[in-house]
């Protein structure tokens, strides 16, 4: 096996796998051992306080916020951010970090969701459900891996401790906020949106480690640093003669 085999095993797919049972291990535990155990026994009176609270205004605001974790608009942002750090930074490291952790939370969230049948809150559903399971969030799930994953290359490439906080506190409210929308429209359950960070979040850190990482080398080549400042990959070194 190739080392460039190995470290994509090593660093990429085993440490998904692990997520994916963490997940499934969560999700039996949520919908088969502990239904009857404090907080899940609370969690449908979270959601019917959501239901209860629901006014025209704070109903446009978390169509805003849903919208923005939809599949359709999760794909579009990726692949337009994948392009605008490309065209800027002139190299792939980043754009490959970002779509490698939103595919990554998105394969761990489907097969998650094939394996743990867990039915929707028992109130009035904002929007049509799709025919995956309540857990965990796929909205929640994919705005975490995206918004956080674009937090953490921005605030590498900030300049001062404020402009860093800025970003962090700007992007990480998004998938907050889809979270809360999430259960406000009555789509998921408290415990599908706090999975779902921990997938999200954790592809994030995971594909930070495999290609953000300054001491990974690849095969014989060293991932140069990533420092900031730094618009382009230095150059090769040039042939003896």
């Amino acid at each position: 096996m190739s080392d460039v085999a190995v470290q994509i095993a090593r660093r990429v797919l085993l440490p998904v796998s692990l997520l994916f049972a963490v997940m499934v291990g969560l999700g039996l535990l949520v919908t088969r051992v502990l239904t009857h155990t404090w907080p899940f026994t609370v969690e449908d009176g979270v959601n019917r306080e959501f239901a209860g609270d629901r006014t025209p205004v704070w109903n446009d605001v978390s169509l805003v916020f849903s919208t923005l974790a939809s599949t359709q608009m999760i794909v579009v942002v990726t692949v337009l951010a994948a392009l605008v750090l490309r065209l800027v930074l002139h190299r792939w490291r980043e754009p490959i970090f970002l779509c490698a952790a939103v595919t990554a939370q998105a394969l761990v969230f489907f097969f998650t969701t094939m394996v743990i049948d867990r039915n929707r809150p028992t109130v009035e559903h904002m929007d049509a459900s799709p025919p995956t399971s309540s857990f965990p969030s796929g909205h929640t799930s994919a705005a975490t891996a995206l918004y956080v994953g674009l937090a953490v290359l921005l605030a590498l490439r900030a300049r001062s401790t404020p402009a860093k906080v800025a970003w962090w506190s700007l992007l990480v409210l998004v998938p907050v906020g889809v979270a809360l929308t999430r259960m406000y429209r009555g789509m998921h359950h408290p415990s599908d949106v706090v999975a779902s960070f921990l997938n999200g979040g954790t592809c994030v850190a995971i594909m930070a480690r495999a290609v953000l990482d300054k001491t990974l080398t690849w095969g014989r080549a060293k991932v140069s640093p990533l420092r900031p400042g730094d618009d382009v990959a230095p150059a090769a070194a040039p042939a003896g003669g």
